[in-house]
This record gives structure tokens, C-alpha cells and sequence, in this order.
């Protein structure tokens, strides 16, 4: 079975948001779902809370993992939000996407 199998958009359009700091850094009805973790459209996020990082990871379906931190009311949550710029055929479903570890919530 291919490994893409973990990666559906949220069926029932419900609308989902990632919270840090009692402030809610985005906010969609359009997640994709990839092993457990809500990846919002880029538009979707309040983009004045991220700050770029130069920490990088690699998946080896997903490819390469860019990071941002969090910055709200002078608290950092350092690189708990990351994309992939250039995703892998299996994974392309998540490009122009952003998703949120680290104590952030999503719900």
C-alpha cells in the first residue's frame, strides 16, 4: 500500500485552527491530513506571528522540511511550525501548506 495513504483533506469541511499562546495563528476548513498533523494553506495563517528559521529536517517521502518559531507577545516557540517549499510526488498534496508542532494547539 503506498506510503500517501496517510495524506486526505478533511471531509467534512469543518473549520480547524491552530492556537499558541491563547492566539490563534490560522484558521481553515481546508487541512490536508498527513500522519495526524493538519497542514493549513499559507493564506490561512497569520503570517506577522512566524519568523523564518534555518532549521531543516528530512522526510524520506515528504522530502525537506523548512521550519518557522512562533512569536506572539514577545514569546517565542522556536521552530514550531514547518512546510515543505518543494515537496516529493507522494507528498505534493501539502505544497503552499504549513503545519504546527510544539505546544501548539490544532482543533
Amino acid at each position: 500500500m503506498p506510503i500517501y495513504r496517510y495524506a486526505t483533506h478533511l471531509q467534512e469541511h469543518a473549520v480547524v485552527k491552530a492556537i499558541w499562546n491563547e492566539s490563534v495563528i490560522a484558521e481553515s476548513d481546508d487541512t490536508v491530513v498527513v500522519e495526524g498533523n493538519h497542514y493549513f494553506p499559507l493564506g490561512s495563517v497569520r503570517a506577522a506571528s512566524l519568523r523564518p528559521s534555518a532549521t531543516t529536517s528530512r522526510c524520506p517521502w515528504k522530502g525537506t522540511a523548512n521550519y518557522h518559531s512562533i512569536e506572539i507577545d514577545g514569546k517565542t516557540n522556536q521552530d514550531a511550525a514547518w512546510y515543505y517549499a518543494d515537496p516529493l510526488p507522494a507528498a505534493s498534496n501539502i505544497k503552499g501548506r504549513i503545519a504546527f508542532w510544539k505546544g501548539v494547539t490544532v482543533r
